[in-house]
């Protein structure tokens, strides 16, 4: 089974040996990868939606997966106990929703050794709730899938991280690009922060000539993340 490479990139960062909750689980995917390649020795591919989890059920079934895989009609960690999974993994959803769905199950977030986490959008609050509940970032990867950009996560707990000062995020642009993409120079960060920028400055360039309240706040806000791009582009000199 070949992997797209965005769910590869996700399926990649799960620890060998690790029991793991795939959490909003689609076609499961993912699940199924880590069973067939023997990364994990139990999976639980969990949905909200009854359509998707038939079809993983059908797709694991069909791959031979199911002493492996179990699956569950689950809102986020609902019905994961805690202690269940040392990996959780979420990937494929907007991040205030990926927020949300770690706060109600804040229990078997902590019971979990580490998070995989692929957030769409607003992963800068994704980060910021990371370093409230004590996670640390250690791993982060950046692919391009169809034309899209995907940054993707590993945290794990700081109270079994080793040196988990090295991976604090103290600046801005910590939170909103990743210290570790930024600080190792990752090629695809760079493709994307110079696409953002190309972006940011058309819109500037469009309300060049607006002047009521709400362009000149627009210009305002679109300034700020310019320059927070620049910030993101000085480690690449």
């Amino acid at each position: 089974m070949q992997l797209t490479k965005r769910l590869q990139a996700v399926a990649d960062f799960v620890t060998p040996g690790s029991r793991v909750a795939d959490v909003g689980c689609d076609h499961a995917y993912i699940s199924i990868y880590l069973a067939r390649n023997k990364i994990s020795p139990s999976i639980i591919a969990m949905d909200i939606n009854k359509g998707p989890l038939e079809r993983a059920k059908s797709n694991i079934e069909r791959y031979g997966c199911e002493r492996v895989i179990e699956t569950r009609l689950s809102d986020g960690l609902e019905k994961l106990k805690p202690g269940e999974a040392d990996s959780i993994v979420v990937a494929g959803m907007g991040g205030p929703l990926m927020v949300k769905i770690l706060s109600e199950g804040r229990e078997s977030m902590l019971a979990a050794r580490e998070l995989i986490l692929q957030p769409q959008s607003e992963i800068y609050k994704v980060r910021q709730f990371l370093k409230e509940q004590q996670f640390a970032i250690t791993a982060e990867n950046m692919v391009i899938d169809e034309g899209k950009y995907y940054f993707i996560m590993k945290a794990i707990r700081r109270d079994i991280c080793s040196e988990p000062e090295a991976y604090d995020l103290c600046k801005k642009e910590h939170f909103h690009f990743g210290r570790l993409l930024l600080e190792n120079r990752h090629p695809v960060l760079k493709s994307y922060l110079l696409w953002d920028l190309e972006i940011c400055e058309s819109i500037l360039k469009a309300l060049e000539d607006e002047t009521s309240e709400k362009a000149l706040e627009r210009r305002q806000q679109v300034g700020e993340r310019i320059e927070l791009i620049r910030c993101g582009l000085e480690y690449y000199k």
